[in-house]
């Protein structure tokens, strides 16, 4: 799910990729919401408030607004870079470098709501922002650019064009593919919505508040467990195969009958 890259890649590592995170992402989005009133996945809204503010002079007003977006491309850029940095070595799961800096951030936020004095809600939402860069760019680097889960407007776009191909004969030979980004795009689309219910459900009925932010952690450094598991045991599995049948040797000719 987390390793396969490239040609390797196929639709259902990019499903099981597209589910996990982007229910971790609806799950944010709502949490910081509902905390902030501030949206925490995107910079969409952010950005047009900032042009505003600075339309109307009010520059210092609008910093705030700059600060949201520039965590989120910070977060981007950190990824980006470990993924770059730590991918010639070929000596780990480099995307686990990232999950685990999101899980660390989503941890932190949620024990120092128990510190009211040290939780500054511009900070916060700066930090939810940076952890949504990350994930954004990590998930884009391995699905190669297929995946996006913390934002929907581009989704909605390319679902109403693969939609609306299916309806021309001239894309029969690729209706097999249309369908499977379609599902695709349902997938992320549904999960981030179950993820934003979830959310919630578990910061205002459950009353968790923003330790709804330790269920968005739990479920990425288990995915990232249950990767590195799987990884292990089918290289093992691999390993004990080939073992086998080395020591069975080449199978022998027959003698030739004179």
């Amino acid at each position: 799910m987390f390793r396969h890259q490239g040609k390797s890649r196929t639709l259902k590592h990019n499903i099981h990729l597209a589910t996990i995170l982007s229910f971790v992402a609806g799950l944010v989005n709502v949490t910081g919401f509902l905390s902030f009133k501030q949206l925490t996945t995107n910079v969409t809204g952010h950005f047009a408030l900032f042009v505003n503010d600075v339309s109307h002079f009010e520059f210092w007003k609008g910093t705030i607004y700059f600060l949201y977006i520039f965590s989120f491309l910070f977060g981007s850029f950190t990824s980006a870079f470990l993924l770059e940095k730590f991918n010639e070595t070929k000596k780990l799961n480099v995307f686990a470098l990232p999950t685990l800096m999101e899980s660390l951030i989503l941890i932190s936020i949620a024990l120092l709501s128990h510190v009211t004095g040290l939780l500054n809600p511009d900070l916060v939402v700066c930090m939810l922002l940076f952890s949504m860069g990350l994930q954004n760019s990590y998930v884009t680097k391995i699905s190669n650019a297929v995946v996006r889960t913390t934002h929907l407007t581009g989704l909605f776009t390319d679902l109403g064009i693969e939609l609306s191909q299916l309806l021309f004969p001239i894309t029969k030979l690729k209706r097999n593919s249309i369908k499977a980004t379609i599902k695709l795009r349902v997938y992320i689309i549904g999960f981030f919505f179950l993820g934003g219910l979830a959310g919630g459900f578990f910061f205002s009925t459950m009353n968790l508040k923003l330790n709804t932010l330790l269920i968005g952690a739990a479920i990425l450094l288990l995915s990232l467990f249950y990767d590195d598991f799987r990884f292990w045991y089918l290289t093992s599995k691999r390993r004990h195969v080939k073992k086998q049948h080395c020591q069975k040797g080449p199978p022998k000719q027959a003698k030739k009958i004179k």
